[in-house]
């Protein structure tokens, strides 16, 4: 009944109270208490659970699971079971292995935890450590999508209440699981509607300047449709959300030059960057909707000659970038409309960069516009430098 008592409190444990209890790890040998060196054990066995199960239910992240999820229970056997499947099985007695998903049918049909009795699970070896289980089904956003099977030598309500509470923590790991791939099919999505936006002005104004020179200078035209062949395969790349800062850094470089060609004397650039920061992981395509924001709508309408200052600094955990005009400037309601994605279109993706790096970073992290009519306007990005799950492809 120990080993029960220490599982039960492992949902509290992990909600609440994981920082106070890893103190006596500093410099120490001693964990304290009993109850002390118990909830470490379950801090331990949990973190150790949650990686794979953040990967979803699946026979290779159910196997990698079970051995945790059994030394969370301190039980003799445990078993995982998908949508008529046996995922895993961790533990003695792999003989009732095989009958794993009928034990765990009654449970999942009826969308609650069961009790398997021993005259179902007992396979008449007096020493087999198997003889009864107590099932709890696995549902995730309403469905039932497998289960967790928690076999002993005999059920009790402690054994009950702490598969629950197991059960639950797995659940929330799955859900978190289901909540990343939601949030990578969004960011997909996000991505195609970018490219969809800005192709049209980029293929069209970048024709348009390499046409220019085709007979006045051949030798820029073919400058211009190797910068454009290499933007063109830079942005519509079939793989990876994110990029380095030096790979956003050189796409934007082949963009200014294209702009250029076509604006001539009237574009200035002055680009300011750290070296430390290149390396740095940001969102696919995060910056060149922002630079060309800057030319087409600050600088564009604008007759005298402009210029645009890009900056990336490092900043601590962060990496600081900007883009800068000193153009036209747009009104703030506009500006608000633009990011809240209320405007009519014609934004060049500021709302769709804001929204991608509040997806992938939090709220803290969107854009950051200063702006005003015959002001100019400047982008201010912030992306922390380091971010779990956040690599460059």
């Amino acid at each position: 009944m120990g080993s029960v008592i220490t599982v039960v409190s492992v949902a509290s444990v992990i909600a609440g109270a994981a920082g106070a209890l890893l103190w006596p790890m500093r410099g120490r040998r001693d964990l304290g208490t009993p109850t002390d060196r118990a909830a470490f054990a379950t801090l331990h066995a949990a973190s150790l659970a949650a990686p794979p199960l953040r990967e979803g239910l699946t026979a290779a992240s159910a196997r990698r699971a079970a051995r945790h999820l059994r030394d969370l229970l301190g039980t003799p056997a445990l078993a995982l079971v998908g949508d008529g499947e046996l995922l895993a099985w961790e533990g003695p007695g792999r003989r009732h292995a095989a009958r794993a998903v009928a034990h765990a049918g009654d449970a999942m049909r009826a969308g609650r935890p069961w009790v398997v009795p021993a005259e179902v699970v007992d396979c008449g070896d007096p020493d087999c450590p198997v003889r009864s289980a107590v099932v709890v089904p696995l549902v995730v956003d309403g469905l039932v999508v497998g289960a967790l099977s928690v076999y002993a030598r005999q059920v009790s309500a402690g054994l009950v209440r702490a598969a629950g509470e197991v059960a639950h923590w797995v659940i929330s790991q799955l859900e978190l699981a289901e909540l990343d791939r939601s949030r990578t099919r969004m960011m997909e999505a996000e991505l195609r509607a970018l490219r969809a936006q800005i192709s049209p002005h980029f293929v069209y104004n970048s024709l348009t300047a390499i046409a220019s020179f085709v007979r006045t200078d051949p030798d820029q035209a073919r400058e211009l449709l190797l910068e454009f062949a290499e933007l063109t395969r830079y942005s519509l790349r079939s793989h990876g959300q994110f990029s380095t800062l030096a790979e956003e850094l050189h796409s934007v470089d082949s963009y200014l030059r294209l702009e250029r060609a076509r604006f001539g004397a009237r574009l200035r650039v002055d680009l300011l960057i750290a070296p430390e920061v290149l390396p740095v992981a940001v969102p696919f395509l995060c910056l060149q909707p922002i630079v060309e924001n800057a030319v087409r709508h600050g600088l564009g309408p604008k007759p005298a000659p402009g210029r645009i200052t890009i900056r990336a600094e490092d900043a601590g955990a962060e990496c600081r970038i900007s883009v800068e005009d000193d153009g036209v400037g747009m009104d703030p309601d506009k500006l608000r409309a633009l990011l809240a994605g209320e405007a009519d279109g014609d934004s060049l993706g500021l709302g769709n960069v804001d929204v991608r790096l509040r997806t992938v970073f939090g709220d803290d992290y969107g854009l950051v516009v200063e702006t005003a009519p015959g002001a100019g306007t400047k982008v201010n990005v912030r992306v922390p430098k380091y971010r779990n799950g956040v690599h460059p492809s």
